[in-house]
């Protein structure tokens, strides 16, 4: 039993040891973990400067761990934040808004705090797929800027804000009316009807109204409802007389 011990101890001396030792040596030796907050966050803002997101990233994590709740750290974690949503890519806007969103909840009387608001609607915009695919981060997002507009509508942000809520909900209608052909083209000219007028209701100010007129037409004509098709096709050609979805209306409706 002795001797095992000895052998342990031993093991630890020659092997062990000599590792701790480089280890240390090695972090004394680390020029970043020898610089203040103040030192790594200025260097961070260099390479922010010359679009080297990555390296900056190392120098403004430090900055932050050394001074957390300094300007200097808090800065710095800001600006982690920005470096992985202008190096873009969908792992690191998710990375982006997750530190948006530790920045506003470490320090929420921050001045910068609508900026930051802002920044987690756009992190999430910037992943938002096409209109036939799922929307919940279209969901998300919508949500993020009607915060940033209700939390802070004074703000230099607002109007941007504003801009890219009028965006995604023009993205969620374009949704809504990919959903209703998809029913049309699958025989469901019920679902068809029903989610038209719930994007007409929902989304008021939808721009193409003239192709949702039109296969509202074509619903209510798949549901042998000629008088309400001929109402939706009246709507089509008096409101957009230039569109091309007046050519498309099939002149069984003028018996309606």
């Amino acid at each position: 039993m002795i001797r095992s011990r000895l052998l342990v101890s031993l093991f630890v001396l020659l092997v062990v040891a000599p590792w701790l030792a480089g280890c240390r040596h090695s972090q004394r030796q680390d020029p970043l973990l020898q610089l203040s907050a103040a030192e790594s966050l200025a260097e961070g803002q260099r390479l922010m400067a010359l679009e080297k997101y990555a390296q900056a990233r190392k120098y403004l994590t430090h900055a932050f761990e050394v001074e957390p709740n300094s300007v200097s750290g808090r800065e710095a974690l800001l600006l982690v934040a920005d470096s992985l949503y202008k190096q873009g890519g969908t792992q690191n806007l998710v990375q982006a808004e997750a530190k948006y969103r530790d920045f506003i909840n470490r320090f929420p009387t921050s001045d910068r705090a609508p900026y930051v608001q802002l920044q987690i609607g756009s992190s999430l915009a910037a992943r938002v797929p096409r209109p036939d695919r799922d929307q919940t981060v279209t969901h998300q997002a919508l949500t993020a800027f009607e915060d940033l507009l209700r939390l802070y509508p004074t703000s230099e942000e607002a109007p941007q804000g504003q801009a890219r809520l009028a965006d995604l909900r023009a993205k969620l209608g374009e949704h809504e009316f990919e959903v209703a052909r998809f029913y049309l083209r699958f025989g469901l000219p019920i679902a068809t009807e029903k989610r038209l007028q719930y994007l007409l209701a929902t989304f008021p100010e939808y721009a193409e109204k003239d192709k949702v007129y039109y296969y509202l037409g074509v619903a209510n004509m798949d549901l042998r409802l000629p008088q309400e098709a001929a109402k939706w096709f009246k709507k089509l050609r008096e409101e957009f007389p230039q569109s091309a979805y007046v050519g498309k209306i099939p002149q069984s409706d003028l018996v309606g």
